[in-house]
């Protein structure tokens, strides 16, 4: 995995994929009450929930864009449907995909699909290291300055506000950058995996 991120096929694109399933939203019951001198932000803890989306997300690792779809739901039709939109955004080329080991991605529909379109080769993340998929990282911006703080209306409106991030991200996008070496990123992922089999 971190040998396809340091030095990925000649000609190749390489796209981190996966899905931020359940996203909420929540409409607060009350209007948020601003800053002030000498006042935090104040909100109400409850709030109206008006349903939920699921954004599918492929972090190209050399340029840092995004393509990113949201659906009512995340099964492998809808994972189909994004790999359809996937292959018409990269029409030419060797796809390398780095994802995790959920069901959706190895469905039989989903493979049948593939065995049609050799141009795409799968590299599943191990068990408990989905935090080796770049995507995940911007997944977490996308929760903290597009969705943790906002008010949502509607479904409508949240897939509008992931969007307009989305869009906003592609205008000045960049990679994302290792900040440890292959060799720390091995031990952090041998010190985890032996947590995981010891528990």
């Amino acid at each position: 995995m971190i040998g396809l991120y340091l030095h990925p096929p000649e000609k190749a694109v390489v796209l981190c994929v996966d899905e931020k399933s359940q996203i909420q939203a929540l409409d607060r019951t009350q209007p948020l009450l601003p800053m002030r001198p000498g006042q935090v932000e104040r909100r109400t803890h409850d709030y109206v929930r008006h349903g939920t989306a699921t954004l599918f997300a492929a972090l190209d690792i050399a340029t840092g864009e995004v393509t990113g779809r949201t659906y009512a739901r995340h099964r492998h039709q809808e994972f189909l449907r994004f790999l359809q939109l996937v292959a018409r955004r990269y029409p030419r080329g060797q796809l390398h995909l780095v994802l995790d080991n959920y069901r959706t991605h190895k469905h039989p529909e989903v493979q049948a699909w593939l065995a049609h379109h050799p141009r795409f080769h799968l590299h599943f993340t191990p068990t408990s290291s989905s935090w080796l998929n770049q995507v995940e990282t911007w997944f977490s911006l996308v929760h903290r300055k597009a969705i943790h703080r906002g008010v949502f209306r509607s479904v409508a409106h949240l897939k509008d506000a992931i969007q307009r991030f989305l869009d906003a991200w592609n205008e000045r996008k960049h990679p994302f950058v290792w900040v440890k070496s292959p060799a720390q990123v091995l031990r952090s992922y041998n010190r985890e995996a032996i947590s995981v089999s010891v528990h």
